[in-house]
């Protein structure tokens, strides 16, 4: 495994009503911005040429707006169908006239909180847009269609859009024992043990971290039960 990223930039922190962050990583940027009264993070992916995909509308319809400028939207991707990550997902899809995609077991409730009918991508599947392709990975536990998105840049450092999932120092709210079991097993096989030290974890609030960052902590997260 390579040496874990440390440094001030890994954390790509963002204020919210702050300016937005993006991130060059060489064929792809990465674009970062708070949204919204529980500092939720949303995201734009993008290659040089072609749609964007923008991920969790969680507020603030005019600055997603305002941020993507005059690039087209082809995917809008939902982590999860909590309701602080789907505020204005119905208006920027009539906005932006984008396919909607999500866990394909949070697709129901997601049509019922916002009327729309997002298609469902689960673990293994891609989500193509454009000269973009970002894998799909499932992490049952914080809510049963939980997705990661996983963005692989030509070269450089694998980046995870985790959600409510994972985040710097242990996992999303789970309401049971059962959950957080499910969760941690998920985290544990399918991120933890497959992507190297440097792979950047990108959360659905706060500040980004790494999986080397996070790793030695796996153990203390287990015990605690977070």
């Amino acid at each position: 495994m390579t040496d874990p990223v440390t440094g001030p930039d890994d954390r790509c922190h963002v204020e919210p009503g702050g300016p937005a962050l993006t991130l060059d990583l060489g064929d792809l940027t990465l674009t970062k911005v708070s949204v919204g009264p529980t500092d939720n993070n949303a995201y734009i992916i993008a290659a040089p040429q072609g749609p964007v995909v923008l991920v969790d509308c969680a507020a603030e319809a005019d600055r997603l707006t305002e941020v993507l400028g005059d690039r087209t939207v082809g995917v809008i991707v939902t982590t999860h169908q909590h309701p602080d990550h789907v505020r204005v997902l119905t208006e920027m899809a009539q906005r932006t006239g984008a396919a909607l995609v999500c866990g394909t077991p949070d697709r129901e409730a997601i049509r019922r909180r916002t009327g729309s009918g997002p298609d469902g991508r689960w673990d293994g599947d891609v989500i193509r847009c454009g000269d973009l392709e970002l894998g799909v990975i499932g992490l049952v536990g914080h809510t049963p269609g939980s997705i990661t998105l996983v963005v692989t840049p030509d070269h450089g450092p694998v980046h995870l859009l985790t959600g409510d999932a994972i985040f710097p120092g242990g996992l999303g709210r789970t309401t049971s024992p059962e959950d957080f079991a499910t969760l941690f097993e998920d985290a544990a096989g399918k991120v933890f043990d497959r992507f190297g030290d440097d792979t950047m974890i990108h959360p659905g609030h706060g500040d980004s971290t790494t999986v080397g960052r996070e790793r030695p902590h796996l153990g203390e997260w287990r015990a605690r039960g977070w």
